[in-house]
Parts: structure tokens; C-alpha cells; sequence
């Protein structure tokens, strides 16, 4: 049975949908439809609608990590949706922040998704099994503060700011009839690190593919085709990026991967 993944919401509009500076995909599979982050705004329900799908009929969904364009939809998908929980990664909350020379921005969730909605958030640890054969799994490279440090990214913490390092982004895996299917929608943590992270887990399985953004608009083109040799690197057969990697750096990851790469848009989808 197909896998099937819909790109909802997107920095490029395409297929008389509009897109944002956001991402939202939905997963069908087998029979359950699975919300992966919600946009920036409530965007997504318009082109869920403009898609033929019922965001009623949406039966779970998953925060990919702690930031606005990703969170700030998720009040008006609960405001739509009477039965599905959202799923956060354990550690999630509103505490985000990068800095602009010398000012430090709120990126973050909706400040008051987790009080107003706490009855239909679940936080998750380690590695969860959502259902037979899809996973939520967390990071788990070291010194990954040392990407937050570099990328100028802070939480607020009771002790004070401190470097993000992304221990409230998780990846979504699917076990596909071509492999391993991972999402992770801005692999802040790095691509390569998360694909390798996905191969440790499952020693047993064939990881076929990655999807989301992989944060590249702010690299150089050196940094960009380091990081596709990284990729390929891995044995991975199928890349599918957009949203934070943008069209500069795509241009570069295509040139480097060929055939494995494609550029994601409102309305596209994969199969798998």
C-alpha cells in the first residue's frame, strides 16, 4: 500500500494555491491522515480545502519543531479539528529566540498553544511509535548547541539563554514500501546528521528517503555542496527539500545529487 505526501504549505505557491515563508505537508498512511506542522498562519486550511481534503478528517498531527512558521497554525487547526492530538517533542516550549545584532528575537510557538490546548498536546521522549510503522525520533547527536551557536539561535532558559540545541525537533519516520521515509521540516539539527541518526536506529531497515527544509538559505555555496557530498554520503536515494533551503541552494543540491533531488511546492506530492 502507497505512501502518500501532500505539500500543504510552502514558500512557493504553486497550482493557484498560495504559499508563506512556512511549511505544512499532510501524510496518508495506510488509513490515518497526518498533519506534519501547520504554516505560519491559518493558510493551510485554505489550501487543505483547495486540495479536497477535510481538515475534520485529520486524525493526528505533529509538531516538527519549536518555531512560529511551523506552530503559529496550530490554534486555528484546533479551532477546526475537534479530535486529533498534536504531538510535541518532550521539552517544547514557548522559549525561542534568534538574535539580529544585538537583539534577540521571538521565533517560538504561539505563546499560550500549550495552556489554552493542553488537552489536545501530547509531549513525547525518546523514540515513540505512533502506530505500526510510523516513528517520532529525537536527535541524538552531540554538541548540536555548537549549530545553535552558530546560527545565533537561543532558548530562554530558568538559568538563563543558552544555545539551542534542538532538543525540540523530532523526525517524523515512515516505514514505505521503497524504505524509510524521514520528515523533518527545518533538520536544524543537520540533514546528514539526521539521516544517520534514522540509520542507527533501524539497523535493520533501508532509510530511501529525506524531506523538509534543510536550513541552507544563509550558507555558502562551498557550505551547500559540502553538505550534499554529506548526503550522498549516506546511501540515501530520494531528497525532497523546500521551505528554509530555498531556491539558491536547491539549484546547488540539484546540481550535486541530480536525479535524487527535487524542489518542493504548494500541491506537490510523493508517493512512496
Amino acid at each position: 500500500m502507497s505512501t502518500k505526501i501532500t505539500v500543504v504549505v510552502d514558500n512557493i505557491s504553486d497550482n493557484g494555491m498560495c504559499g508563506e515563508w512556512g511549511l505544512c505537508l499532510l501524510v496518508e498512511y495506510k488509513d490515518k491522515k497526518i498533519l506534519v506542522d501547520a504554516g505560519a498562519s491559518d493558510l493551510f486550511l485554505e489550501n487543505l480545502k483547495k486540495l479536497g481534503f477535510n481538515v475534520e478528517d485529520i486524525d493526528l498531527g505533529i509538531l516538527s519543531h519549536a518555531h512560529y512558521d511551523h506552530a503559529n497554525g496550530i490554534p486555528a487547526f484546533f479551532e477546526n479539528n475537534s479530535k486529533a492530538t498534536f504531538y510535541f517533542r518532550e521539552g517544547t516550549t514557548a522559549n525561542c529566540y534568534s538574535k539580529k545584532k544585538i537583539f534577540k528575537k521571538y521565533i517560538g510557538i504561539p505563546k499560550k498553544v500549550m495552556s489554552k490546548y493542553s488537552d489536545r498536546i501530547k509531549l513525547v521522549s525518546g523514540d515513540h511509535k505512533l502506530m505500526d510503522g510510523v516513528y517520532l525520533i529525537p536527535h541524538k547527536t552531540e554538541g548540536l548547541e555548537n549549530i545553535g551557536k552558530k546560527e545565533r539561535m537561543y532558548r530562554k532558559t530558568p538559568k538563563g539563554w543558552k544555545f539551542d540545541d534542538f532538543e525540540h525537533e523530532q523526525s517524523l519516520v515512515l516505514d514505505t514500501d521503497k524504505g524509510l521515509v524521514i520528515i523533518n521540516s527545518c533538520s536544524h539539527g543537520g540533514a546528514a546528521n539526521i539521516i544517520n541518526e534514522v540509520q542507527k536506529t533501524f539497523p535493520d531497515k533501508k532509510v530511501y528517503g529525506i524531506i523538509g527544509g534543510f536550513h541552507l538559505f544563509n550558507k555558502s555555496d562551498d557550505e551547500i555542496k559540502e553538505f550534499a557530498g554529506r548526503v550522498k554520503e549516506t546511501g540515501i536515494e530520494y531528497v525532497c527539500t523546500g521551505h528554509c533551503t530555498k531556491d539558491h541552494a536547491f539549484g546547488i543540491l540539484k546540481e550535486e545529487l541530480k536525479d535524487k533531488a527535487e524542489q518542493m511546492r504548494v500541491g506537490f506530492s510523493m508517493e512512496f
